[in-house]
């Protein structure tokens, strides 16, 4: 592969797709089957940077540079052991979302090409390696989402687009000011150099940073109190959007946090790890309880992902290795899950077309099939060991005991109260007696159904049994934060100690 740009192939290949497509001007069928043909050409490409990816090292690999705005402002990509697993499962999700699009019969072309447009910024969010280039990406991911809600979503749409957009977009301005400030203090935007540790911020500098980097992934994450766009987007979304949303979108934030955050502004992160833990537990409790008042299913879903990512929060904060490889797992496994989770109930919904929980009940009597599936993402969602949901929630939670008793038993009320909520989700969908007339000639599973879930189901399962390879991945890149990050931290102590 020496020579070869395949960060930037995998990164614009949607791009291309969706200009063939504009170009084309085909039938709704046929640009289906070129997005389908672009998706998943693009996965196969991600798993060959996954085989190719060398393990042994912290470095960043297959990196590309070129000039673009200079003045140390360049193109530059590149992958680690905490980004290259999220490009895969960017492109796992988009090929599966495209499949399930198949309700959308208004303006076709215009929505696949917004999707394949969203995988090209989504992707490139997790391969830049310059700070220009990485809010290019991560704001730009903003325009798309906002057209597929708004234009292909439901009745309350153009609010919950306007929501999310100014949330997002407030956040990111401030991030846009930080990454000013850097620039001019370090005279260079390139992520690899500003973390080599040759440019510290001052400590009086990092803290105002700090806040202006988490101003914008707090919200993507989201965080508590600026969690209130998610569960009004998830709603109003179509199945494909929500699957995107929760299972990449809301990573940027996590990755944001381990990528800037942290090595960055190691003295300020360390400053305000209380505080992040006071809003991950917040969010861990709260949004759980929230969740069992919920007679909306998506809504029940998009309450249990702020309470999942408080848990990606918590054990990112506690700066070990433990918590880190937790805290990524867990954004890995509950993109699967989650999107997962919404597919399940798209599938209803197009048959029903009604998410009320009420309006179910009884379903294991004609879908059997779509039981099962549903069964393995709900338990998955509880943390049932032998899920991947078990494995990040278990290291997550170990590592917040290690820093702090009570961190771990608050924490752990959160698994306590998902197995209630899913748990009654599941109840009253799938058992029960089959009453309601709606229900009585409801069909299972399509083989375009299966197709979609199947493969969930078993990286699901897979990774819950043994998650190795994904800790095989992001150990020696998650060693070296950790290491760098206490060198940090020692270096500042003994600066305060001396005469």
């Amino acid at each position: 592969m020496a020579g070869l740009p395949i960060l930037s192939i995998i990164t614009f290949l949607p791009l291309l797709g969706a200009a063939l497509i504009l170009a084309l001007r085909s039938s709704d069928s046929t640009t289906r089957l070129i997005a389908l043909v672009v998706t998943l050409a693009d996965f196969v490409l991600s798993l060959v940077l996954w085989a190719n990816f060398d393990t042994s090292t912290a470095d960043f690999q297959f990196v590309e540079t070129a000039d673009w705005l200079g003045g140390g402002i360049g193109y530059k990509m590149g992958v680690d052991g905490i980004s290259v697993l999220f490009v895969v499962l960017t492109a796992l999700l988009m090929p599966i979302s495209i499949l399930a699009s198949d309700a959308i019969h208004k303006r076709v072309r215009e929505y696949i090409v917004a999707f394949l447009v969203l995988e090209t910024l989504m992707i490139g969010v997790f391969c830049a390696l310059d700070l220009v280039v990485f809010y290019v990406f991560f704001e730009g991911g903003l325009i798309p989402m906002f057209l597929i809600i708004g234009v292909w979503g439901g009745a309350r749409r153009v609010y919950a687009t306007f929501k999310f957009f100014l949330y997002t977009l407030l956040g990111s301005v401030l991030m846009l000011l930080a990454i000013m400030a850097m620039y001019w203090q370090a005279g260079t935007t390139d992520i690899a150099v500003l973390l080599d540790g040759q440019h510290p911020f001052p400590a009086a500098m990092q803290p105002w940073l700090w806040f202006a980097f988490l101003a914008s992934f707090a919200v993507k994450l989201p965080m508590w109190p600026v969690h209130t766009w998610l569960p009004d987007a998830h709603v109003e979304a179509p199945t494909a959007g929500s699957v995107i949303l929760a299972g990449i979108l809301l990573k940027m934030g996590g990755y944001g946090f381990l990528r800037f955050s942290l090595p960055m502004f190691p003295l300020a992160s360390e400053q305000f790890a209380y505080f992040i833990f006071t809003l991950s537990l917040i969010a861990i409790v709260y949004t759980s309880l929230v969740a069992l008042a919920q007679e909306d299913m998506k809504k029940l879903i998009a309450y249990s992902s702020v309470a999942h990512m408080g848990l990606v929060s918590l054990g990112t904060f506690t700066f070990t290795q433990q918590g880190i490889d937790g805290g990524i797992f867990q954004m890995l496994s509950h993109g699967i899950v989650s999107g997962a989770l919404f597919l399940c109930v798209g599938v209803v919904y197009d048959r029903i077309h009604t998410r009320e929980i009420a309006a179910y009940g009884g379903l294991v009597e004609r879908m059997p099939i779509y039981a099962a599936c549903f069964m393995v993402f709900t338990l998955a969602n509880v943390g049932l060991p032998g899920t991947s949901g078990f494995v990040g929630e278990f290291l997550t939670l170990l590592a917040a005991f290690k820093v702090d008793t009570w961190l771990a038993i608050v924490g752990t009320t959160g698994v306590v109260l998902s197995a209630a909520y899913a748990l009654w989700l599941y109840r009253r969908v799938i058992f029960g007696r089959l009453e309601k007339p709606s229900l009585r000639d409801i069909m299972d599973l399509t083989p375009t159904e299966i197709v979609c879930l199947a493969p969930l189901v078993i990286i699901t399962i897979f990774f819950g049994v043994y998650p190795k390879p994904v800790f095989d991945v992001t150990r020696a890149s998650v060693a070296h934060l950790v290491e760098f990050h206490q060198q940090a931290i020692a270096q500042a102590n003994a600066t305060e100690a001396r005469p």
